[in-house]
């Protein structure tokens, strides 16, 4: 985890490169915002990422023909409005959702670099590009090279969990993009890429939420060791026996009926009351409030007994 050298609300020039500190001196420290991430977790997400820089390098450089390169810059535990307010404006700012994982996650990359990777897919020599919106066009052609991204994400992050992610909707201006509340807490994962002669940081920022509950399984997963795991299977195993042999009062009921307070009162031995319960409609055979079988009455030997049946269909009740 490295913290970010400028303002949180100093936005950052899309299309140039804002390199941070790589050095060994002291880092500064926010005690009103304590890091949340573990070195370990740190440490995770540092080797999914660099993972996804390779792979990110090898597709750029394939799919555009031009010397590409991307490297992992820093992770870093920001909010939400605190990331919104360093990126550029305008920019090309994705919404990603990467089910199972709760959350909007929001890849972004400058303009000006997405409009040259477009110019070196479509066999242009790529530099400087003016600052403006995608066409239709170039839209389709970005949201194409946007899956194989994806996709590549979704192999680097295999190792922390299995996701499926999907793009969304893209917004130019960032205060348009709405994802998360301005206090929600976000990692932010800053990648400087190299394209021909253009280079940039693309961001990618992901719900801390999300983040910590992929993390929690690779914990889980780390943590036990094959004694402990086959004590756990083996407790699960007793649990489910001991479960399936307890005893729960089981109730037979006919429908229900609705009277007045007073007719309650007035009732007296050899009154008969009236049943909302049709002679063809089985029983409601329930433990806990909930409706488990249906069944008839009838009688076993000398004691008062009922036959499960099959549930009645809707419009037999009608």
């Amino acid at each position: 985890m490295t913290s970010s050298s400028a303002p949180a609300g100093a936005p950052r020039n899309a299309g140039r490169l804002s390199r941070r500190s790589k050095g060994t001196g002291p880092q500064l420290y926010d005690f009103r915002r304590p890091t949340k991430l573990s070195r370990e977790h740190a440490r995770t997400l540092q080797m999914t990422y660099e993972t996804f820089a390779r792979q990110y390098t090898t597709l750029l450089t394939s799919s555009l023909r031009a010397i590409s390169q991307v490297t992992l810059l820093s992770i870093e535990q920001l909010s939400y409005d605190e990331y919104i307010a360093q990126i550029g404006n305008p920019t090309l700012l994705t919404m990603v959702t990467l089910d199972p994982l709760p959350g909007i996650t929001l890849f972004e990359v400058p303009v000006e670099m997405a409009l040259a990777c477009l110019d070196h897919l479509l066999g242009g020599p790529g530099g400087a590009q003016p600052q403006r919106q995608l066409s239709e066009i170039e839209t389709v052609l970005f949201r194409g090279l946007l899956e194989r991204i994806l996709g590549e994400f979704r192999y680097s992050f295999d190792t922390v969990k299995t996701i499926d992610p999907k793009a969304g909707a893209i917004e130019y201006n960032p205060q348009f993009a709405q994802a998360a509340a301005p206090s929600d807490p976000m990692v932010v994962v800053s990648l400087e890429m190299k394209v021909g002669g253009q280079e940039c940081v693309a961001t990618m920022a992901l719900p801390f939420a999300a983040v910590m509950l992929a993390l929690q399984k690779v914990d889980e997963a780390l943590a036990l060791t094959p004694a402990e795991r086959q004590a756990r299977d083996a407790a699960l195993r007793n649990l489910t026996a001991g479960l399936l042999g307890a005893k729960l009062p089981v109730v037979v009921r006919f429908g229900a009926t609705q009277m007045y307070p007073e007719q309650i009162v007035a009732l007296e031995p050899g009154d008969v009351v009236t049943l909302n319960h049709p002679v063809n409609r089985p029983l409601t055979v329930s433990t806990a409030g909930i409706t488990l079988a249906h069944a008839v009455p009838g009688n076993h030997g000398a004691r008062l007994a009922c036959l499960v049946v099959d549930s009645p269909r809707e419009d037999a009740r009608r």
